[in-house]
């Protein structure tokens, strides 16, 4: 086949979510074709996972403000760009270009076979999103790839959490709608402190502010960490150095179960079919009552019964 000769280009825009849920894509791609170069076109903060990952050979910044004329029809074309896509024998791209003007300028420098793939599922049609994600794959007779997204990084000496079994916690998502509120996060953690001897790894992003900091001091302070507004590699490499997960539909979700972490996810309002993370070591908990009204106390019980071994039976379980 052409493309085992050439390089194959992966278009991948998004959020951190949609791009954790597109590692099936780069991994079917990195199967079928194990000796071909592999590049991301993307947000580097993002895409730096692949990297990471051995899932790309390279990442590319789809930021460059020289790629504007590719998005308008007949547009001038940067010609450092024209080589750089001429360059590649397949294209995947999952931009929105509704009217195919991105596809068409692609066509006048690049004789690439160019696969258009959604930048978003539709959510009436019910699938999950890493299933659309791999439909197009389809035309390169590609079927029934692994939808799980994973990820395996090689350890590193400078991303070592100190001995000890580690609890990672997410506190926090792209959306308050979609989060368990901080109210109840303070009931939840101090009786977790109090009932296992787990050291709490506290992570987040901007969005957090100085969540993370308060609900730290609920924590005995020689058994906690903060790890906020780090590159995604290197929470990805705190994070999986942890024995279990806790948080919301967010990107570090999917991220962590894609690094193999059992977790809890507290779901709010978000379609389910179609977002949840597919790890089988994920447990979701949907409450009917709504996620403002889910107990702390149902919580634990449940995290009890995920992760056993972190609980002491002679400390309190109650709240």
């Amino acid at each position: 086949m052409r493309v085992a000769r050439g390089k194959i280009l992966v278009i991948r825009g998004g959020a951190i979510g949609d791009f954790i849920l597109t590692l099936p894509v780069l991994a079917a791609l990195r199967e079928r074709f194990p000796e071909t170069h592999l590049e991301v076109l993307g947000y580097p903060h993002i895409a730096q996972l692949a990297l990471a990952g051995g899932l790309a050979d390279q990442v590319r910044s789809i930021e460059a403000r020289a790629l504007a004329g590719f998005f308008a029809r007949g547009g001038g074309l940067d010609e450092g760009l024209k080589e750089y896509f001429a360059g590649f024998a397949l294209i995947v791209s999952f931009l929105y270009d509704p009217d195919s003007v991105f596809r068409e300028n692609v066509a006048r420098c690049s004789k690439a076979q160019f696969i258009a793939g959604p930048h978003r599922p539709v959510e009436t049609e019910h699938l999950h999103a890493a299933e659309v994600f791999l439909k197009p794959l389809e035309h390169l007779a590609i079927y029934s790839a692994d939808q799980i997204p994973r990820l395996t990084l090689p350890a590193s000496p400078s991303i070592t959490l100190p001995k000890g079994t580690w609890l990672a916690i997410h506190p926090g998502s792209g959306s308050e709608r979609k989060n368990w509120p901080e109210a109840q996060w303070a009931k939840l953690l101090p009786r977790l402190a109090q009932s296992t001897d787990a050291n709490l790894l506290l992570v987040g992003g901007e969005a957090e502010g100085d969540r993370l900091r308060r609900l730290a001091l609920l924590w005995p302070s020689d058994r906690v960490q903060v790890v906020q507004s780090l590159p995604l590699a290197t929470v990805a490499g705190h994070l999986r150095q942890c024995h279990a997960y806790v948080g919301h539909d967010s990107g570090i979700s999917h991220l962590a179960g894609a690094l193999g972490l059992r977790g809890l996810i507290l779901w709010g309002e978000s379609n389910f079919e179609v977002w949840h993370p597919l790890s089988p070591l994920m447990t979701v908990m949907r409450p009917a009552e709504g996620l403002p009204r889910l107990a702390a106390s149902q919580v634990l019980d449940e995290f009890r019964r995920l992760a056993p071994e972190f609980f002491d039976a002679r400390r309190p379980s109650g709240i």
